[in-house]
């Protein structure tokens, strides 16, 4: 039974020491040249100007979870398209279903005022 497991272990085995061979000698070949400009925080090509702790507007979390929740859309989707003749009219349904929820789910925050950018 075990045996049928050793091509993924050679491959988990040769994949890991491929990664550490290159991390070594990146480590070992690499230049170590710092300087007081390199070592400097750099964001987007200027100085910061804020420090880390700094608070974000809440929109940049709501459209991350707008695409999360567009993203699983179609997660859920591609699956579903590949076995459909299988699983006939009530599968049909449910996706129905599925995407109405979500499209008036996103006509509730587009009318929100939720994917404005002011």
């Amino acid at each position: 039974m075990l045996t049928q497991y050793w091509p993924i272990l050679l491959f988990l085995c040769v994949a890991g020491g491929i990664g550490v061979a290159l991390l070594v000698i990146g480590w070992l070949v690499g230049p170590r040249r710092p300087t007081a400009e390199k070592e400097s925080p750099y964001e987007c090509g200027f100085e910061a100007f804020e420090g880390t702790r700094m608070k974000f507007d809440v929109r940049y979390y709501l459209i991350a979870i707008l695409f999360i929740i567009f993203d699983l859309e179609m997660a859920f989707l591609f699956p579903w398209a590949t076995v459909f003749s299988k699983i006939g009219i009530v599968a049909l349904v449910e996706m129905a279903l599925f995407l109405v929820l979500l499209i008036v789910g996103f006509i509730y925050i587009w009318k929100k005022g939720a994917l404005e950018w002011d």
